[in-house]
């Protein structure tokens, strides 16, 4: 096994690239060890909805990168205080689903330092009965990767309130996350650790063979042409709203609020990331017909900016009542 060097890039968005990279371009007769560590984001299963598992707010406030990655699974918050690894090996349909396989040395690294870890249930590392570390899969027909979560030091008050979705209705065909209790592996440890100390030791443990025979750990440098073709994923796929936000499953969705004018309840159907349908109800009680700003909100994009670029030259005070058209498309949708 190779270690690849990822330059200490903290941007989830290159480095989810860099791991999609290296499973589809590098020799499938090699297995590899990726670390990455991000700043403060929210990683995206592949089949999940977004808005159903995102506290918008908190994440607008605190600034947090929403990205989607390739693998199942669900929701998960990365920090400077949690560190990321990726088994990339030859695909095999037995390691598939097959976590302890890949996780075996990462549990008895943590068993050298005091932590009671075990794999449980079906992707999680556990100890003392909460939840340590979150793993997921995937796999092209000639390549797979085993990547994980390992929660050592992260504001656990952030991944609390930023997976902490509103209390809007949401009907979705998406994979919904499932919360667990959650620690952080510094907060079980007898004797206090810095990352970079945390990160190097988990490290030399998977290449404790290596350097028992007094080799260096084999690590692989990415050409300036290689992270050209990262980069360029990155931006094409990566950093887009269509593969975050539009690739999001078909759902709908039940904004409600009361204003000073009275309440509007807005029921939106979501597909694609596209508006198909609204239909308002409420107590407002303006003279217009809102199935006028329905119409015109369909096959718009589902956020906060593409709402109030459509909506820039209605008059809503006539539909509903006294509002800006700011602060009605931040209540249709703050994403």
């Amino acid at each position: 096994m190779k270690f690849i060097f990822n330059n200490n890039e903290n941007n989830p968005q290159i480095n989810l690239a860099l791991e999609e990279y290296i499973v589809r371009n590098f020799d499938e007769t090699e297995d590899y060890l990726l670390f990455y560590i991000n700043r403060p984001s929210i990683i995206i299963g592949k089949h999940q909805n977004t808005v159903e598992e995102i506290n918008a707010d908190y994440v607008k406030e605190k600034n947090i990168t929403v990205t989607r990655r390739i693998s199942g699974g669900g929701a998960v918050y990365h920090d400077f205080g949690n560190l990321n690894f990726s088994f990339l090996t030859k695909y095999d349909s037995k390691k598939v689903n097959n976590f302890v396989q890949f996780v075996a040395p990462i549990v008895e690294a943590l068993k050298k330092l005091g932590i009671s870890a075990e794999m449980t249930g079906r992707n999680d590392i556990m100890a003392d009965g909460r939840k340590i570390s979150g793993n997921a899969q995937f796999s092209t027909t000639r390549k797979m990767f085993s990547h994980g979560t390992l929660l050592f030091n992260s504001n656990i008050e952030d991944v609390v309130n930023a997976l902490n979705v509103s209390g809007d209705k949401i009907t979705s065909k998406g994979i919904q996350s499932v919360r667990s209790r959650v620690a952080n592996i510094s907060e079980l440890m007898n004797k206090p650790m810095e990352m970079a100390e945390f990160r190097d030791f988990i490290l030399n443990e998977i290449f404790k063979n290596e350097i028992e025979k007094g080799n260096p750990i084999p690590t692989i440098h990415l050409s300036a042409e290689q992270w050209a073709e990262v980069m360029e994923l990155s931006k094409n796929k990566y950093q887009t709203w269509e593969w975050n936000y539009g690739r999001s499953p078909e759902f709908t969705i039940q904004r409600k609020n009361r204003f000073a004018f009275g309440q509007i309840d807005a029921r939106i159907e979501v597909k694609e990331g596209i508006i198909t349908d609204i239909i308002f109800f409420g107590d407002f009680l303006a003279h217009g017909n809102a199935n006028e700003v329905a119409e015109l909100l369909k096959n718009v994009r589902y956020t906060t900016e593409d709402i109030a670029q459509k909506l820039q030259n209605t008059d809503l005070k006539y539909y509903f009542g006294d509002i800006s058209v700011q602060d009605f498309s931040n209540f249709l949708s703050n994403l």
